[in-house]
């Protein structure tokens, strides 16, 4: 743990540890926090992301007053871009310079975070998605991610059809028709794994709607090393454009989605279509996790 006010070393950069989409530290989606990357090296990062052992780490490179380069690693891979850890760390800045505006350049574009202090004095982050795209799911595609998840095609809901979704990162969309096919969630690891890194896929975003506004969703990552990551801001950006891209007169609408239930983590996002359409906005809080660590 650092004990005085000497900035950290590439050495031993300061990891912080965040729940993101909670106000629960047991709750959301854990992510690695490294406000200062300054100096250390991607294999260096890979290798903190592995220790952490969290879905994914972001690392903050300072610029200019509020301009921030950030990468994104998980324990297996860098990834291009993750709404957890943006919102983790958003708030973990906020929570040293207090609430206000980021530009976060990532290896998808540039992101805008908004950090402001709900009424409770929680704080909150809202970024704004780079522009998403919305691609029809080839047939053989979706048999294949099916089979790989136990599922069968009367398992999924109609009036959602699987689709490829991108808003930072790429998703396949698939929708359960009931709550319990949402709930049982047992798939080939490794087979899943293959397939997504083809298709370069981050997640498979599978949702299940409980109320026009409100769906329950799970996102299997087998690419990052990770059986499921507990609460997904970039998936939950392309999943509001998956939405906006099936009803257009759907918009402006802002959507509620419960994750992590399953996984005892329960966490909430909250998705705006309409405030910055084509770009799509998510929100949630975070809270810290413990203390400070050094990397060893």
């Amino acid at each position: 743990m650092t004990t005085d006010a000497t900035p950290a070393t590439p050495a031993t950069p300061e990891i912080l540890r965040y729940a993101a989409f909670a106000t629960d530290p047991a709750g959301g989606n854990p992510a690695g926090v490294v406000l200062d990357a300054t100096g250390l090296t991607a294999d260096r990062m890979l290798a903190i992301a592995a220790e952490v052992g969290y879905s994914e780490t972001a690392f903050l490179f300072p610029g200019p007053a509020g301009e921030y380069t950030v990468r994104y690693f998980s324990p297996l891979v860098e990834v291009p871009f993750c709404g957890h850890a943006t919102v983790a760390s958003a708030v973990a800045l906020a929570e040293r310079t207090g609430p206000g505006r980021y530009l976060y350049r990532t290896a998808a574009g540039e992101v805008p975070v908004e950090v402001t202090e709900d009424a409770d004095g929680g704080l909150r982050a809202t970024l704004t998605s780079v522009e998403p795209r919305v691609e029809e799911a080839d047939a053989a595609d979706v048999d294949e991610a099916l089979a790989l998840l136990g599922w069968a095609a009367g398992d999924l809901d109609p009036a959602l059809p699987p689709r490829y979704a991108y808003a930072g990162a790429r998703h396949l969309v698939l929708a359960a028709g009931t709550r319990d096919r949402l709930a049982r969630l047992d798939y080939d690891f490794d087979g899943l794994a293959a397939f997504m890194t083809v298709r370069d896929l981050v997640t498979v975003q599978l949702v299940w709607r409980a109320a026009p506004d409100v769906f329950h969703v799970r996102d299997p990552f087998p690419v990052g090393g990770v059986v499921e990551d507990p609460a997904t801001g970039a998936a939950a950006a392309a999943f509001g454009a998956y939405l906006r891209d099936l009803d257009p007169a759907a918009a402006p609408a802002v959507l509620t989605l419960h994750q992590g239930e399953d996984l005892g983590r329960p966490g909430t996002l909250h998705v705006d279509l309409g405030t910055e359409a084509p770009r799509v906005r998510v929100s949630g809080a975070a809270v810290a996790i413990g203390q400070e660590e050094p990397a060893s």
